[in-house]
């Protein structure tokens, strides 16, 4: 299901941070369709080193998982279909799981029911999250607007 890795360390933020710029910088200079990565680990000199071959596309996601590993942020692993409970989208949006079911009622979050259970997509959560952030940002901003008005006023 999802799995939440914890913030990386200085030493792993510091290689993790070397390791993207060597990524981008083989993948902004190569239109090849397929990458070689040769894996070696120190101290281990048995054998030869295992080669992977990978599509680019698999490069840049995993120079994106490192930007974030250098920039010390949890991360999580999310399939891209995945459903959630009323419960676990609540503690998502850290709201109490009541204010999930009045948002699905009041037409704000889409739902789909499975006989009388409500599942929500993560990707429609995440949606919604957006969509109450901008709103947020913009009540902020015309109440300052309107501080400002009375401020000259006065």
């Amino acid at each position: 299901m999802t799995q939440i890795l914890d913030p990386a360390s200085e030493m792993e933020a510091e290689m993790a941070g070397a390791a993207t710029a060597c990524l981008v910088a083989a993948l902004d200079h190569s239109k090849a369709k397929v990458v070689k990565v040769t894996i070696e680990v120190d101290g281990d000199g048995k054998g030869e080193a295992p080669v992977l071959l990978l599509p680019p596309r698999a490069l840049r996601f995993f120079a994106d998982v490192l930007r974030q590993m250098a920039k010390r942020e949890p991360m999580m692993l999310v399939p891209q279909k995945l459903e959630l409970t009323t419960q676990q989208a609540a503690a998502l949006l850290n709201v109490s799981r009541p204010f999930v079911i009045k948002e699905i009622e009041a037409g704000r979050l889409k739902c789909r029911l499975i006989n009388r259970h409500r599942r929500i997509e993560f990707e429609e959560l995440m949606r919604y999250k957006d969509a109450q952030k901008q709103r947020s940002a913009g009540a902020l901003k015309r109440l300052n607007d309107l501080s400002q008005e009375m401020g000259e006023e006065l």
